[in-house]
């Protein structure tokens, strides 16, 4: 039973931690709600930082999720800047990191989130090597893009991932010069499988991006501070100005562990374990968003989704789970991204070895189709590519696991909803 004598604790001030204190409320939340953001700026949304925002097609304002005012007007206690190093569970405490403040509460939401995964090799203290997570990092790398365009520099990427690809674009909108070294053999293809990763390789070279497939990092090589070159296993010398580490993003989970949480295992992609109402293993607790590892049902496993959709909308399933609401959390994993004048929205879970058969509708050659990944006949997952408004009709065909004809699904000709009644 929730009254307004208790106290919902939210740890994380990115998407999924503001949108559950807007979800409290708007639910009519009367209890006190404390936003901690370890962070000094004001809650954001982290796609605008690979795309408009780091091409300088969108302002810094029209990150936040909310006007700074918009705290105080609902009575959210927002701390800005504060991190918590310590969760008492028998107390049902946290304690702040800074000053030790302690702060009882009544349920708690950790919506840490994720951080950049960090290259383990020698150069990476150099001033030139750079992460993208944060609001402070795209800012200094819209100024590190627009120097190298200027003066044509060079930018080398170690990951052909969405941050990498992205960053990638736009550092070919700038004018500098881009070498991107990735391990598998294709971009994304532990997302996209090899069937579509080439399709976006074509894309950047044809837009004057150097791949090297098969290779990693193994030094980045400098003198007074400064980026030289980087050196991939192969032996080769490539010429860098900065660097760009793109290699993927690790699970926030140090407090969660220190706590006695349960923690998923790498091979589940960390994170923290929760339910399908995104309880904990002590049902006080709860995770969202980038740091929760849930059990899927759709897709029969645990999973991991470090997307905004899945900040966007776990945020407030947390928040109404937190109020007492029988809620269930089985979105769909949704994303979306745009590099040069391709934009895509991708639906499901289907990575390499999941899936039997990608199927083509449209004409991939022209980037104007829809792609779906199909087991025994049943969608798993689909991307659009330059076709809009075909989300909701894609997440159905997940969502029902009918069996539906290849050809007609390859048809552009055949509604989508009318091969499942």
């Amino acid at each position: 039973m929730v009254d307004a004598d208790q106290t919902f604790v939210i740890v994380g001030g990115g998407l999924a931690g503001a949108k559950a204190a807007e979800t409290l409320r708007t639910e009519g939340f009367t209890g006190r709600v404390i936003l901690i953001c370890d962070e000094r700026d004001h809650p954001y949304e982290r796609p605008p930082l690979s795309k408009g925002y780091l091409l300088g097609k969108e302002e810094r304002g029209s990150v936040f999720v909310h006007e700074p005012a918009w705290y105080a007007r609902n009575d959210i206690e927002l701390h800005l800047g504060q991190t918590v190093d310590a969760i008492d569970r028998t107390a049902k405490t946290v304690r702040f990191g800074e000053d030790g403040t302690v702060v009882r509460y009544d349920k708690l939401l950790l919506a840490t989130g994720a951080e950049p995964r960090r290259l383990d090799i020698p150069g990476t203290d150099l001033a030139g090597v750079h992460h993208l997570r944060r609001l402070a990092h795209a800012e200094r790398l819209k100024h590190v893009l627009t120097n190298l365009g200027r003066d044509n520099g060079h930018l080398v990427i170690a990951g052909a991932g969405w941050i990498g690809l992205e960053v990638a674009a736009a550092a070919r909108e700038y004018g500098a010069e881009v070498t991107v070294v990735e391990h598998g053999p294709t971009p994304l293809h532990g997302v996209l499988g090899p069937e579509l990763g080439g399709l976006f390789a074509d894309l950047h070279r044809e837009h004057g991006v150097r791949f090297h497939f098969g290779r990693r990092l193994t030094e980045i090589v400098g003198q007074d501070g400064m980026v030289l070159a980087a050196r991939s296993d192969d032996g080769e010398e490539h010429p860098a100005h900065d660097v760009l580490a793109a290699i993927g993003a690790a699970p926030r989970t140090h407090l969660a562990e220190a706590a006695g949480l349960e923690i998923a295992d790498r091979a589940h992609g960390g994170g923290i374990v929760v339910d399908d109402r995104l309880r904990t293993s002590d049902l006080d607790i709860y995770a969202a968003g980038d740091v929760a590892s849930f059990h899927h049902a759709l897709f029969e496993t645990s999973l991991r989704v470090e997307h905004w959709a899945n900040a966007l909308n776990g945020g407030p399933a947390a928040a109404r789970c937190m109020l007492g609401h029988e809620v269930t959390y089985d979105r769909v994993p949704y994303f979306f991204s745009d590099q040069y004048d391709l934009g895509m929205e991708y639906s499901g879970w289907a990575p390499p070895g999941t899936y039997d058969q990608v199927v083509v509708r449209g004409d991939a050659g022209k980037r104007e189709f829809i792609a779906f990944w199909v087991r025994e006949g049943r969608v798993l997952a689909g991307m659009n590519v330059n076709v809009w408004d075909v989300t909701d009709k894609i997440q159905h065909l997940i969502r029902t696991k009918a069996q539906v004809n290849t050809e007609s699904l390859a048809d552009p000709h055949v509604p989508l909803d009318s091969l499942v009644s």
